[in-house]
């Protein structure tokens, strides 16, 4: 029978050669490859084999000369290294086939990847979604490649990269570097293994930022880990989430859900590299309002959750107060008591009437003052060295700056979120005239009672953040 077989020899090892691929090549008439290759299959050929080279990057000649020995009725393999049909052979024979019309009998036998064998090497890398992609622009052209590149980082895919760096293209490795680190943690793990297989083999472990293309030439393969990928004993490791879907039993249903929130905040995240005391109440504030944006209105003061958490730690901080009820629903009671820590909102106190409306007022020219304004003065009486938070009212705000102006409050902290378009973005800007108060601020418009709430939460656990484990006190 008329038949053509495409072989993928695996990456170089006669170790990782199929015995399907021994037994096609043993049985050939006639070998079609590039000569490199020949030295891998020479010990199993049946004698009277006929190797035939065509030559580097002359891959169309090889497919034709395979098709015109075939149709003299001989049993042709073509041979690519490692699996023909990722960036070999196959392809371009089935081609031909077609465009040929020819009946002569296409069979491919799988081979192992080069991406396969350096994996293996490595550690376990490619445990997770994955992509392939090749960084010679022969026959695409390299705004295509790009685009792919910034698919692979964006989508979060372990991305193995063939033919990543030649004498002639050297600034396509640097590109990719740097497109991943802008969607990439610069900690994010990178494996490269030169040779895979051969005598000559070279495996390296390293990360985005120590990752040097220098030492890459196109015997290389490249492999650049996702967001949970994780170097461990000189391995490589990407999970699967296998430990994820087995719970220890005291951690409840909700905290895994915020677990995995996180993990894929983080993963989607423009700028994940940054200080964990940024980073916490970040992801806590992303977490709460499904809002990216964050990352950019997001302001605080140099180390402030590091600060504030230590004033809980060492108990100087035992009162928190807020401008309304919901901004105290929503900080974690569980947290609350683990703590001691007690949570005061004057807002709906019965002496607030006097002091909106005191009776001395009454036919005099006097500025009458809101409700928020009342209970932050109330506040500042019984509990002026509390974590003060606002997370509705603008006023309540400036009520807390003209406070410490005066030297009537001098706050553990300040939590600024006041939500709305009157006033709120100037309270916001005299909040951060407050020196010495560590201060988170969210920027602009933006707000809200339950950001608020959230900000405190990420003070409360910050001892969490390390292993980056929330929901603790759920």
């Amino acid at each position: 029978m008329k038949k053509i077989i495409i072989a993928g020899l695996g990456p170089g090892s006669p170790d990782d050669m199929t015995p399907a691929v021994l037994a096609a090549v043993s049985e050939a008439d006639v070998v079609v490859g590039y000569k490199y290759y020949f030295r891998f299959v020479e010990p199993y050929l049946r004698e009277g084999c006929e190797c035939i080279d065509t030559g580097m990057k002359r891959e169309r000649e090889r497919a034709e000369q395979a098709f015109r020995l075939a149709e003299e009725g001989r049993t042709v393999v073509v041979i690519s290294s490692g699996d023909a049909g990722i960036y070999g052979m196959a392809p371009l024979i089935y081609e031909m086939q077609r465009e040929r019309g020819s009946e002569i009998a296409v069979v491919t036998l799988p081979g192992i990847s080069a991406f396969q064998k350096a994996a293996s090497l490595l550690g376990a890398p490619i445990g997770h979604d994955m992509c392939i992609i090749s960084l010679s622009d022969l026959m695409t052209p390299w705004a295509v490649i790009e685009r792919r590149i910034t698919a692979a980082a964006v989508g979060d895919f372990v991305t193995a990269v063939y033919n990543p760096k030649s004498h002639g293209r050297y600034w396509q490795l640097y590109r990719l570097v740097e497109l991943f680190l802008q969607h990439r943690s610069p900690d994010t793990p990178v494996g490269y293994v030169r040779q895979a297989g051969r005598e000559e083999q070279v495996v390296k472990v390293c990360t985005l930022t120590t990752f040097d293309p220098e030492e890459v030439d196109m015997f290389t393969v490249v492999i650049i880990g996702n967001s949970q990928s994780y170097i461990a004993n000189d391995k490589f490791i990407t999970p699967r989430g296998y430990y994820r879907e087995q719970p220890t039993g005291d951690v409840k249903p909700g905290q895994q859900i915020m677990n995995e929130s996180f993990r894929t905040i983080l993963s989607e995240m423009k700028h994940p590299d940054i200080p964990r005391w940024r980073l916490w109440p970040l992801l806590h504030a992303i977490h709460t309002t499904v809002d990216f944006s964050m990352e950019e209105c997001l302001w605080m003061d140099e180390r402030a959750t590091e600060i504030l958490y230590n004033k809980v730690a060492d108990g100087t901080l035992r009162h928190i107060v807020t401008d309304v009820t919901m901004a105290a629903a929503g900080i974690r009671k569980g947290a609350l008591a683990r703590l001691g820590i007690e949570v005061h909102c004057y807002i709906n106190d019965p002496r607030i009437s006097d002091l909106v409306s005191p009776p001395s007022r009454v036919g005099k020219e006097m500025p009458l003052i809101t409700r928020s304004q009342a209970s932050m003065q109330l506040a500042a009486e019984e509990h002026p060295d509390a974590l003060y938070v606002v997370g509705n009212a603008p006023t309540a705000l400036f009520e807390i700056c003209d406070l410490v102006r005066k030297g009537k409050l001098h706050p553990a902290g300040l939590i600024a979120a006041p939500v709305g378009f009157v006033h709120v973005c100037e309270s916001k800007h005299a909040a951060k005239t407050l020196k010495d108060i560590p201060k988170i601020i969210v920027e602009g418009r933006k707000g809200g009672s339950n950001l608020a709430a959230t900000l405190v939460n990420a003070i409360l656990t910050y001892d969490d953040a390390e292993q980056l484990k929330p929901g603790r006190d759920l």
